[in-house]
């Protein structure tokens, strides 16, 4: 909730009104303040082209900086095109250089609208590396498609088979009659007796793990297991907190508590920069890429894996 005092009071995720917006702002509403925040900001990403212009037009700066990023550069991250029209009618530059190298104008080339923005002579477009990770991510986006996948756990790994993974894991075959009774009814059992069975499926480039009912594949001591020599991306799409990320390279934990499928931050590489872009949203998207899997479409995650197997009962948390 807004502070009183600034006239934005009452307002939450829809900036979409325009003529509750123009009211507010007629009564006094401060056009550079919102919470902590600004209302230009705000409207670029939860509001309507027309809201973003009427805002733009009674700021002092169209590219006024929140978190280190302007309203345009939140527009094109939120694939709002039409309010990225309407900022950069209002003055909105879209080749300032903003996070990790890139510009919000480039950052477009690399989306669903690349002809969004004139680009003047001389402006920088995309390598053929950078088009090519665009066009590998808008076809894995729409291989895996759209399910449920709160719960489940992941390791994508690069360049093992499943019969590879499985015996890195030590991994034997699971009773079927279990596999069976927990796919209908796997929150009637106790964790304990299902969490050390795991899918694993072979993929163009490497191997899923998978585990739809909990966090197994990505606890430490199954991602060091499965790193040996190459590079693990897990995910747990945790129902209370969140989409979880981490990196295993070569035996190791390099990366924990990540955010899959969440936009670009403040201080992420080029590369990092356009992965968030390109799968913002699509977080088991995110993982396969970021292994280097090209998967065609989403049986690997959801099922049936090529084979389920039961891990050895040991401590995974002191990897």
């Amino acid at each position: 909730m807004a502070a009183q005092g600034d006239g934005w009071a009452g307002m939450g995720w829809d900036w979409s009104d325009h003529g509750d917006i123009r009211e507010r702002l007629e009564r006094g509403a401060d056009p550079e303040a919102w919470s902590g925040g600004r209302p230009l900001h705000r409207a670029a990403v939860l509001g309507s082209a027309r809201v973003v212009a009427e805002l733009a037009g009674r700021v002092a700066d169209v590219d006024a900086l929140e978190m280190g990023v302007t309203a345009l550069w939140e527009a094109v991250v939120s694939r709002k095109p039409d309010n990225a029209r309407a900022l950069v009618a209002a003055g909105a530059d879209p080749w300032r250089v903003l996070v990790g190298g890139w510009s919000a104008g480039r950052l477009s080339l690399a989306g669903p609208t690349p002809d969004l923005f004139a680009r003047p002579a001389g402006e920088r477009g995309l390598s053929e590396a950078e088009r090519t990770t665009a066009e590998e991510g808008a076809r894995l986006v729409d291989a895996l498609g759209s399910f449920h996948y709160e719960g489940t756990g992941l390791a994508c790994v690069a360049g093992i088979d499943a019969v590879e993974a499985v015996s890195r894991l030590q991994a034997t075959a699971a009773d079927p009659d279990l596999v069976e009774e927990v796919l209908k009814s796997p929150y009637a059992h106790d964790m304990d007796e299902i969490l050390q069975v795991i899918g694993v499926t072979s993929v163009t480039g490497g191997c899923v793990v998978t585990q739809p009912w909990g966090y197994a594949p990505q606890m430490p001591g199954v991602q060091t297991r499965l790193s040996a020599g190459t590079v693990c991306y897990g995910l747990y799409a945790n129902a209370k907190s969140g989409n979880q990320g981490s990196i295993a390279r070569d035996g190791a934990i390099e990366g924990w508590d990540l955010s899959p499928g969440g936009g670009p931050d403040q201080g992420d590489t080029a590369e990092e920069v356009l992965a968030s872009y390109l799968y913002q949203y699509h977080a088991v998207a995110y993982a396969c890429a970021f292994a280097g899997l090209r998967l065609t479409d989403a049986r690997a995650v959801t099922g049936p894996p090529d084979v389920w197997v039961q891990l050895p009962r040991r401590d995974y948390w002191s990897q």
